[in-house]
């Protein structure tokens, strides 16, 4: 028997998705708010959807009522032509939050695109106390996909010196060539990682390595683009994936003495806490979303 009917159905859009805490997050953020239960009840899913299937599943979620969608790997791209995007999502060429109509910013006829993963990303990092204000810092990007789109934006727009490093170089080249061109003094590089010898020139000179890619997600945490040797300790390394919570490329910077080791946790809370505002025009509870991951983390392991 069903004990309640649920009037608000939010959730996760990706391939895989079963890796994804953002149901625990959100889940955990609605009943500390009290909106789990009542009227207005809302609830949090997962649903595989292939990139073949994105268009239909959106018109589908629109169709159906849905409330709000995040956007992950690898539709985050593609989502961008089924929806109206706000400007920076169109700069960034990418959406991974989709509003559709149930929040106080008003959707649109077919849900309205936004950015959240710079936004989360550039937080992330001026809270660390060997990182703080990017602005003159040299950041090396693994990675030219969505996730890396919206960190390179902001970073670059917060006066980072942005290098892409992606395995097709002409990947990374596009996203240069689009910070350089929609953002004013920027200074961005590409950099095929097809070169070991260039990207450890990069490594040597840069500030923060971030991780942009799914490379060292579970289920393949061995994985990894940069090993310790390649690593100087004054290096600030930041990777985006968060399951598992210590990946390989953190295991690598603790091996090399690097002295700020950031996992993807707080960029996964703060991002899907924007998510949340444009959604619900509430302020999520962003201290009881970081716990639900980090204890659903640690009942995994």
């Amino acid at each position: 028997m069903v004990k309640k009917m649920v009037k608000k159905i939010y959730g996760i859009i990706g391939d895989p998705v079963a890796h994804s805490l953002s149901p625990v997050m959100q889940n955990a953020a609605f009943e500390e708010l009290g909106m789990s239960e009542g009227k207005e009840a809302a609830v949090y899913l997962a649903f595989r959807v292939s990139r073949d299937e994105l268009g239909d599943a959106l018109r589908g979620a629109k169709s159906l009522g849905f409330s709000g969608l995040n956007v992950t790997i690898p539709l985050k791209e593609k989502a961008l032509s089924f929806v109206d995007a706000e400007e920076v999502a169109k700069k960034i060429g990418a959406v991974n939050t989709i509003d559709f109509g149930g929040g106080v910013v008003g959707g649109a006829a077919r849900g309205r695109g936004y950015n959240t993963d710079g936004i989360g990303a550039k937080r992330v990092l001026e809270e660390e106390e060997g990182v703080g204000e990017i602005k003159g810092k040299r950041v090396l990007i693994l990675g030219a996909g969505g996730a890396a789109r919206a960190i390179s934006f902001y970073l670059a727009a917060a006066g980072g010196e942005v290098t892409i490093a992606n395995r097709t170089r002409e990947r990374a080249a596009e996203l240069a060539s689009n910070l350089n061109l929609n953002l004013r003094n920027a200074r961005a590089r590409a950099l095929g990682l097809g070169s070991t010898a260039e990207l450890k020139k990069q490594l040597k000179e840069a500030d923060i390595l971030i991780n942009a890619t799914s490379v060292g997600m579970s289920p393949n945490e061995n994985a990894t683009l940069v090993t310790a040797e390649m690593m100087h300790s004054d290096l600030a390394v930041f990777d985006i994936v968060y399951n598992p919570l210590q990946t390989r490329l953190l295991k690598e910077a603790n091996l090399a003495g690097v002295k700020t080791v950031v996992d993807g946790v707080k960029m996964l809370v703060y991002q899907g806490a924007a998510s949340f505002r444009i959604w619900t025009g509430q302020e999520p509870p962003v201290e009881v979303m970081e716990n639900a991951v980090r204890n659903a983390l640690e009942r995994r392991t």
